[in-house]
């Protein structure tokens, strides 16, 4: 495993994490199979571990510490978030600051979550929805530096809304965000454009999420694939969407090299820039650990390789389907 720096934070992280969403939303979720994935994670490196209070409504927290106490003598970094007040994802610009963040909000849903975890503070807690109309109201600047001056979070973060990389950039100007959290992968490369140069310039810490387009850069949805009306992904995967990711998949696998999968392929291309502090994927199953993990070498795609990657931006913008 390779480790990269967290940002002005100097925590050193394995730049393959965790992303624990898959108890939540998804369907063929197995605990046990589950804490047997997360288990392997640590053996193999795996220390940065990304959860949510919505997760199964603190249920993926609960297991988060418990792998923490399962492993005393390895430093595990958490990361939670805290849902918005009127539960709705994303933030659109109409809703106000009293609608979703009200500074008594903040607090309880952090205390909440460490009562899920069972640990007496979180590393990283992280708004899990944002509009950076509030980033000038001092209510919640407040609250967060109160939250970590107390010792009951280290560090603060933002999970930006899907296809809106440059909705926090007024919020990481405050100089109170330690980190985003950021959908970036072979299609979604658009905060390389302005996201990213702020990140680098303000040393803030850069979460990859949803590294495989919600599972169509894993090479394994096909015209016919549907999924049970309460996972998530059946409304992601609406005909509209679904037709032309598939299209875009398809002319993508043509780079594929011999002897390398499709997953592998998207994990790389992201390993490959060095802002990105850490990549989460959804990893419920003990052999998309090892596989993911075994990504982190050190070799890097050939130049050439990544010019033609780099053809594959598809430039996405929010819609009923993405929320």
């Amino acid at each position: 495993m390779q480790y990269r720096t967290f940002g002005r934070t100097g925590w050193q992280v394995s730049e393959i994490g965790y992303g624990m969403w898959g108890l939540a939303g998804w369907t063929g979720s197995d605990e046990a199979e589950v804490r047997q994935a997360l288990q392997r994670a640590v053996d193999l490196g795996v220390n940065f571990f990304d959860t949510a209070w919505a997760y199964g409504n603190g249920k993926s927290e609960g297991m988060l510490g418990d792998l923490v106490r399962a492993n005393p003598y390895q430093k595990l970094y958490t990361a939670s978030k805290i849902p918005a007040k009127n539960f709705k994802w994303p933030a659109r610009a109409e809703y106000t600051l009293d609608e979703c963040y009200p500074p008594d909000h903040i607090r309880h849903y952090t205390e909440w979550s460490l009562q899920n975890l069972g640990l007496p503070s979180l590393d990283l807690m992280q708004f899990h929805v944002w509009n950076d109309h509030w980033a000038l109201d001092k209510r919640w600047q407040r609250e967060i530096q109160k939250l970590k001056e107390e010792g009951l979070v280290k560090a603060w973060g933002i999970s930006i809304n899907r296809w809106e990389p440059a909705n926090a950039i007024a919020a990481l100007r405050t100089g109170l965000i330690d980190a985003v959290q950021v959908i970036y992968n072979l299609f979604d490369q658009n905060p390389e454009d302005e996201l990213f140069p702020v990140c680098r310039e303000l040393n803030i810490a850069v979460i990859a999420r949803v590294p495989f387009d919600e599972g169509s850069l894993t090479g394994t949805l096909t015209q016919e694939t549907t999924f049970p009306p309460d996972d998530w992904r059946s409304r992601y995967f609406h005909p509209s969407n679904l037709l032309p990711t598939l299209e875009r998949v398809e002319k993508l696998k043509l780079e594929v090299p011999p002897g390398m999968t499709l997953p592998e392929l998207a994990l790389r291309f992201i390993l490959q820039n060095p802002d990105v502090s850490t990549i989460i994927p959804g990893m419920r199953k003990v052999r998309h650990v090892e596989a993911n993990v075994a990504c982190s070498d050190g070799a890097r795609l050939p130049e050439e390789l990544m010019a033609r990657l780099r053809t594959h931006r598809w430039v996405r913008h929010p819609t009923p389907y993405s929320d």
